[in-house]
């Protein structure tokens, strides 16, 4: 059977494929590949630029033909790889002897043995990981999130001006403005963001134990901590975790889960409020002519962008979950348990990009309902309390909290006549009473 995408398992190879396709130059199996066969080649260059005794005869000009070995690679390349796995039943080395091939092809066959010199799988796998992660984040997953950032920051400007009744505890509360408590939302993915920045991209590499052990029996007068470090952050942008197991210690890559995580739970915040407001008739949705709501209701316009966010940043969030929390465990110098975990590391970043794009699509169909707005304002009058207390206060007037509590935790309609007609019956001055007034559910707003 071939794959598509009405016969995947997964959904986010299936029905939302088209949504995070961009993910497979990153996070599938041949894609991996490509990224051990990177790493590879460009850890044979720089043994050729220590250079190795033996490698000191190599022409640099022939740089290129190796990069193209990675540039130009092709699924018909990777295809070739897994046959050679099917034999060998080692992924990595299976990347080396198709290296190897290459250079018999390209007539450099006596430098060969130098491909993956001193090195154990795990200096491939880590640093090809985190190299494919650090490019998709920067490729695909930062411009899908700046681009939701940047139409919830348009709303802010949009409706800076709108006020609305906030609730507390579900219950009527100060009055605020629909911009502002779009603004909390900007800041709260901003501030993470910035914390997101401050994550390196870590790789280990360091042969079997993390030790250079074969690089220094081998050439014991080099420096392989110093060329290690130059490698891995001069030549693939990465920080050099040193010292180190087998493996890397992925304490950097489950910060940045954890992070991802945080996002994503105040992106489902977002949801979650919107949802609300629309249910509450604050927001109506834009109809798409032939779109059906429900299959028995025809009146309904649902807010299901918002729902299928939330559903799939809470998957999201679950793998991101085990990813932190089992990375960082190996038993002793390694287990095998990273490995099988990390190949569906894509997973959680495909289902947090079809949550992002969920609610952007959702956001893009807000029209704002001014009346029901002004309507809310205009039915609790008794929100104003607040206001008309704190100015008592202010003037030093007895027991202003009180007189307050006594008017308004009635059962008995709140209006703007009978604050009015409260006011009077104040002891205090015309002009204290004229400020009390002016006060309204829609102008007590704030900064």
């Amino acid at each position: 059977m071939n794959l598509t995408q009405l016969n995947a398992i997964s959904p986010i190879d299936g029905r939302y494929r088209n949504k995070i396709d961009k993910l497979a130059n990153y996070f599938s199996e041949e894609a991996l590949i490509k990224y051990r066969v990177r790493v590879e080649i460009e850890y044979f260059i720089a043994l050729c630029e220590l250079p190795l005794p033996q490698l000191s005869s190599f022409d640099t000009s022939m740089y290129s033909d190796l990069r193209k070995v990675y540039e130009n690679f092709t699924t018909e390349d990777a295809i070739k790889i897994k046959d050679i796995e099917k034999v060998t039943n080692h992924d990595v080395k299976a990347v080396e002897y198709f290296i190897k091939e290459k250079f018999d092809t390209i007539g450099i066959v006596e430098f060969k043995e130098f491909i993956h010199f001193g090195l154990t799988s795990q200096d491939i796998n880590n640093t090809a990981i985190p190299l494919s992660i650090k490019e998709a984040m920067k490729d695909v997953f930062v411009p899908g999130y700046f681009e939701l950032i940047h139409k919830i920051s348009s709303l802010v400007e949009e409706w800076k001006d709108i006020p609305m009744l906030a609730r507390t505890h579900g219950q009527p509360a100060s009055p605020t403005r629909l911009g502002k408590e779009f603004e909390v939302f900007v800041v709260r993915l901003k501030e993470q963001f910035n914390l997101l920045n401050d994550i390196p991209s870590a790789a280990k590499f360091g042969g079997a134990t993390g030790n250079f052990n074969a690089h220094k029996v081998a050439y014991p007068t080099i420096d392989w901590k110093a060329f290690g470090t130059a490698f891995v952050q001069e030549q693939l942008g990465l920080q050099h975790s040193f010292p180190t197991t087998q493996i890397e210690h992925y304490d950097h890559m489950a910060a940045l889960f954890d992070t991802i995580k945080r996002i994503n739970t105040i992106i489902l915040d977002l949801n979650r409020d919107i949802w609300t407001y629309i249910s509450m008739d604050y927001f109506k949705q834009k109809i798409k002519k032939g779109e059906v709501g429900s299959s028995a209701m025809p009146h309904k316009v649902n807010p299901i962008d918002f729902e299928n966010s939330e559903g799939n940043l809470g998957i999201a969030n679950a793998i991101f979950e085990h990813l932190s929390a089992k990375l960082p465990i190996s038993r002793m110098q390694r287990d095998l348990t990273d490995s099988t975990v990390l190949r569906n590391v894509g997973v959680p970043f495909g289902h947090a990009l079809i949550g992002y794009s969920a609610t952007l699509k959702g956001l893009n169909k807000l029209l704002l309902n001014k009346d029901k707005f002004e309507a809310d304002l205009e039915n609790n009058w008794a929100v104003v309390a607040e206001a008309i207390q704190t100015i008592l206060r202010r003037e030093g007037y007895p027991n202003p909290y009180e007189a307050l509590k006594s008017l308004t935790r009635t059962n008995e309609k709140i209006n703007q006549h009978s604050i009015a007609n409260f006011i009077d019956t104040l002891n205090v001055s015309e002009e204290i009473k004229a400020e009390l007034k002016l006060i309204t559910p829609s102008n007590y707003t704030g900064i």
